[in-house]
């Protein structure tokens, strides 16, 4: 083998730059672990001439990408550039090229990955991807090789930095979502356009990525129920609270015998539940395994470093390959057919708010809705509002299916005693089932 293995790297963003500072700084731990020097020696940006702060090591900047894809001399292309169709048209190409790859880019990897995977193992390469879910936590490694003997009965997430902080601050101080969203976004946690964020759809991406490798099955983003967290108020989540419940946006892969159901939405665990003190912008993943139990891994779910550090992570497992003559052998084909369950298979808690007349009969009503649909009710909480023709009345439910929960909001919107259906939000954490 070569006494130095070649680099191109695409993009010099945040993440880029976090590249470059961990193979420069890190070059005596590399050189331990892989036995040889390993070296940037192109990389891909939009300016060349724009001043940065990083130190390039003798790094050759270019605007054009096939300067690194079609060299002969770098062994692996970095993608760390974003966006989704012209990142992959130059992933394939470089895999065309015998050129192994890793990235960070979930997006990418959501819409893609099976395709992306496949020509790499046509053309013999690695195509590593830790990076593109949760940062600098080595969830996917530990899916495909730590737990890799054991059968994933379940996983919930909170993978998304930007919505965690949200509604911690909102848990925290009792702010309504307008105005922490505005803080999220003056101190750069939020994008300027925080939609993809906020509606879930990030969540969405990365929960088909763990999906995917952790069932063995392919999961397409079309298969993931999206609900956002832009509707959730602080009385939302301050009734949560007194019924013991923090809210969380929860992205949830949940297998029962060969049926899968992959959902984003905001959820409400037990405070007593690991993934309830995760605050800010952390993220965690709480998986179920048959043989090994309750795991949970917890760390930075974005940033500079901890994302660069996934990242590079992913080029050492790709060098030790190289030095075993084993790349293109890691990607094991989905085991599983895909077999999504139906909305009488999905089965939950929920938690309502309901604002409804204060008179008799308003809660005997309410409660034949609920026995009529076969919903049963674990947790009631009435609280009169400022409107004394009024209440408040906060229920969980106890486990029902989706088809009869969503029959059950149906009929309470149509329901005589409700002047509104305030707030519906699923229960996860109390059991495994």
């Amino acid at each position: 083998m070569a006494e130095k293995v070649s680099v191109g790297l695409l993009g010099l963003g945040t993440v880029g730059s976090g590249v470059v500072e961990i193979i420069d700084h890190h070059q005596d731990k590399l050189m331990h672990q892989v036995g040889c020097q390993v070296k940037i020696t192109k990389i891909l940006v939009s300016d060349v001439n724009k001043k940065r702060d990083v130190y390039l090591n003798g790094s050759r900047l270019t605007t054009d990408a096939y300067e690194i894809i079609n060299d002969p001399n770098i062994d692996v292309v970095i993608e760390v550039m974003g966006g989704v169709e012209e990142a992959r048209g130059y992933i394939l190409d470089a895999l065309k090229n015998g050129k192994h790859v890793v990235t960070a880019n979930k997006d990418l990897m959501a819409l893609y990955g099976s395709e992306l995977l496949a020509a790499a193992v046509e053309n013999g390469c690695d195509l590593f991807y830790e990076a593109s879910v949760a940062g600098g936590i080595p969830i996917l490694r530990s899916l495909v090789e730590g737990l890799s003997s054991d059968r994933i009965k379940k996983m919930m997430g909170i993978v998304n930095g930007t919505t965690n902080y949200i509604l911690t601050k909102m848990s925290q101080e009792g702010r309504e979502y307008e105005e922490v969203l505005a803080e999220a976004q003056a101190l750069g946690y939020a994008e300027a356009d925080p939609t993809s964020d906020v509606e879930g759809l990030d969540a969405a991406r990365k929960i088909v990525i763990l999906g995917t490798l952790g069932f063995s099955m392919k999961i397409d983003l079309e298969d993931v129920r999206v609900e956002g967290i832009s509707q959730v108020s602080k009385e939302d989540l301050e009734y949560g609270k007194q019924l013991g419940y923090e809210m969380k946006l929860i992205g949830l892969a949940n297998r029962t015998g060969d049926k899968v159901e992959i959902s984003v939405q905001p959820t409400f665990v037990p405070v007593s539940h690991p993934l309830a003190s995760v605050h800010n912008e952390f993220n965690a993943v709480y998986v179920y395994g048959e043989a090994v139990g309750e795991t949970m891994f917890y760390g930075p779910g974005a940033g500079k470093l901890p994302t660069a550090t996934a990242v590079v992570s992913d080029l050492v497992e790709v060098v030790k390959n190289m030095r075993l003559g084993v790349n293109g052998n890691s990607f094991i084909l989905p085991q599983f057919e895909k077999k999504l369950k139906t909305a009488d298979e999905i089965t939950a808690k929920y938690f309502l708010r309901i604002h409804a007349t204060d008179q008799p009969g308003t809660f005997a009503a309410l409660t034949k809705l609920f026995a009529e649909e076969k919903v049963s009710l674990e947790k009631i909480l009435q609280l009169p509002m400022k409107n004394k023709e009024a209440a408040e009345i906060i229920i969980v439910t106890h486990q029902a299916t989706k088809r009869a929960y969503d029959n059950v909001v149906s009929r309470l919107r149509d329901l005589e005693v409700v002047d509104q259906l305030a707030s519906s939000y699923r229960v996860e954490g109390e059991d495994v089932s």
